[in-house]
């Protein structure tokens, strides 16, 4: 779900298992995985580990590239809140290699990958707990396949995004964070509902959407969001936001699909001033059923 795709090099000698002085509990809850170089999007730096509320990437990024001829098997497929440590590092790991792009000749390439993971990692546990200003409540909610159904050949994806869930091996193949609170740092502020009471309750947004790059096209995206839904409504959210780079056409094309419309965007001089592409933010109602 990413715009940047120059060819990853292979981890599989660094499986980015969770550091060993962070917890790991393991308790409940096509097209080749190396693709040639493409020419990179500009893209706002992903994990701003100077943001109040920690890294948080809220710009949805898309891939618009062929998809992978293997269809995937939706009943294979689950759809859940994040319920361990092993899980959110595996989440922490995919945003890693979706949202950021390493060429092969960077200087430690692989420790620059573990230390943006550990970084994601970190916040988002900090973000759940409930620790970080401004945020009242923050669950990452993944698409998980069985590690048996992920394509031989993807091995950065099955050395990188695999956590233990039941004593079986599964792979977090999409994630995202739904948001509850008033406004993300650094963003273009929802005015849905109304200021007053109750509105840090009923306000929400999703950030750090991603799928991984081998299974794209294939809904998951889709799924995700309205599996978000549900959650939402369980929290009794009434309206849903996602910041989206205006000029990301795959990103807009799924957020209007999944009922997403237009609310307002970003000044071209707050942009620049973040130097980032300019953005638009996106509103939908939270109905009264959400069904996956």
């Amino acid at each position: 779900m990413a715009t940047t795709s120059a060819a990853l090099p292979s981890m599989a000698a660094l499986s980015l298992s969770p550091p060993p002085f962070l917890s790991a509990s393991s308790s409940s809850c096509s097209r080749q995985c190396l693709h040639p170089p493409r020419p990179r999007r500009n893209l706002v730096w992903v994990l701003n580990p100077g943001a109040p509320g920690g890294p948080v990437c809220s710009t949805q990024v898309l891939k618009e590239g062929t998809r992978d001829d293997r269809v995937v098997d939706r009943s294979l497929l689950e759809f859940e809140e994040a319920s361990s440590d092993d899980e959110l590092w595996a989440a922490s790991c995919l945003r890693v290699r979706t949202f950021n792009q390493f060429k092969p000749s960077t200087y430690a390439v692989e420790d620059l990958k573990r230390s943006l993971a550990e970084r994601e990692f970190e916040a988002l546990k900090e973000r759940i707990a409930g620790k970080r200003e401004s945020f009242r409540r923050v669950s990452c909610i993944n698409a998980t396949l069985p590690m048996s159904q992920i394509m031989i050949g993807s091995n950065d994806l099955l050395s990188t995004c695999k956590f233990s869930k039941s004593g079986k091996d599964r792979v977090v193949v999409a994630t995202l964070d739904l948001n509850q609170c008033l406004w993300l740092p650094d963003e273009i502020v929802g005015t849905k509902p109304q200021q007053g009471i109750g509105a840090d309750f009923a306000r929400a947004y999703l950030s750090n959407v991603c799928v991984a790059e081998e299974l794209q096209r294939n809904g998951l995206g889709y799924a995700l969001i309205a599996k978000s839904k549900i959650v939402a409504q369980e929290w009794g959210i009434t309206d849903l936001y996602v910041h989206v780079a205006v000029d990301n056409e795959a990103a807009k094309k799924l957020y209007m699909k999944s009922g997403f419309e237009y609310e307002s965007e970003e000044p071209a001089w707050q942009a620049r001033f973040l130097d980032r592409p300019r953005r638009i933010l996106l509103w939908t109602s939270i109905a009264a059923s959400c069904d996956l």
